[in-house]
């Protein structure tokens, strides 16, 4: 660091927007690093108006990259969510759209070398100890943003980010159900408590009341919901082996119904406490393997394909993910194609 700034991607991976720094800019301990996050990103403060923060939990999210610990990977990625209105820093979850930009960023900064007009980038993530694996377009040996592709939630098109991951089921929690469960009970609600890449809390919205198609806007305003929600939520982190829940931001507190638009199934998700404008890449992968486990709340609503790929209904359109099957019906692997743009690369100065 120096009065000069701390040098910083700004770049958006699928439906968020982060900040993207190396660790060797940032302050080694933790409790140094958060606070300095926190100044440069406007928190807290509900429009963050003195950072660089978008006022919005999706908008408000800090990828630090170094060179990789370990043989099997190019680069160790750490995701950490910056609350917008708490002075909270958490690590406690991965985040499958921000994980977009990271193959880029790696080229950008030097720490992985073109190769060719593709390049893999294999990627440990650090929250969860797994290895996702990004192929980032590259001709003529630099990153380009320009294509065809188009993802729910961003305008336009352009390149493709494919992502795939392997052995995420317990990523967090141990276990893909670390209750042993496919359904508990909680506050008279039929959950699954489920971890395949990203702990969520599935459960229908009609033992709400609720038809679960409710736009954003009404399920922000709708109190006795997000109170009912929350008591939900600190009640499954123990059971899911994550603790005490009530600063974190897992469990996803994700509501499922019958597909309406030609997906698989329909959601509408809490992170932790606002309304989700679409659903977390991992999310995804987590509600699509929810699916398949009769018996639980997503399985009797949902059209199971029969290509593996679930095309996920949240409330700003569709996401979609693939599921590797194995010949024993589990599931080996899942992935997705996002896309990731370069917004500004400077330096950021903190207050």
């Amino acid at each position: 660091m120096s009065d000069a700034g701390i040098p910083c991607l700004w770049m958006r991976g699928g439906t968020s927007k982060g900040a993207y720094f190396l660790a060797t800019d940032l302050p080694a301990e933790p409790d140094r690093r958060d606070a300095l996050l926190l100044s440069l990103m406007g928190s807290p403060d509900p429009r963050q108006i003195d950072g660089i923060g978008g006022a919005d939990p999706l908008t408000s999210k800090v990828a630090i990259l170094s060179p990789s610990t370990r043989d099997d990977a190019d680069v160790d990625y750490l995701f950490l969510q910056v609350f917008v209105d708490r002075p909270l820093v958490s690590d406690a979850q991965a985040c499958g759209n921000i994980l977009a930009g990271v193959g880029p960023a790696a080229i950008e900064r030097g720490l992985v070398k073109p190769a060719g007009d593709e390049t893999e980038v294999r990627i440990h993530m650090l929250n969860t100890g797994e290895v996702a694996v990004a192929r980032v377009q590259t001709p003529g040996g630099r990153v380009t943003y320009d294509g065809s592709t188009e993802i729910a939630g961003v305008p336009g098109s352009h390149a493709a980010v494919p992502l795939l991951f392997m052995n995420i089921a317990g990523s967090m929690c141990g276990a893909l159900l670390p209750t042993g469960n496919v359904v508990d009970l909680i506050d008279g609600v039929q959950v699954t408590l489920i971890d395949n890449g990203m702990p969520c809390v599935i459960m229908r919205a009609t033992d709400f009341g609720l038809s679960g198609e409710e736009t954003r806007d009404e399920l922000e305003a709708n109190s006795e919901f997000k109170t009912r929600v929350e008591s939900i939520r600190l009640q499954a982190g123990p059971m899911l082996n994550l603790g005490d829940v009530g600063k974190a931001s897992v469990p996803k507190m994700t509501l499922v119904s019958a597909p309406t638009k030609g997906g698989a199934i329909s959601t509408r998700s809490l992170i932790p406490h606002s309304v989700h404008a679409s659903i977390g890449v991992l999310a995804a992968v987590t509600v699509a393997t929810a699916t398949r486990l009769e018996g639980g709340p997503a399985a009797a609503l949902a059209i199971s394909p029969p290509d593996g790929r679930y095309v996920i209904e949240h409330p700003t359109g569709l996401t979609e993910v693939f599921l590797e099957i194995a010949e024993d019906g589990s599931i080996r692997g899942a992935g997705t194609v996002r896309t990731a743009r370069k917004l500004f690369d400077g330096n950021v100065f903190p207050n």
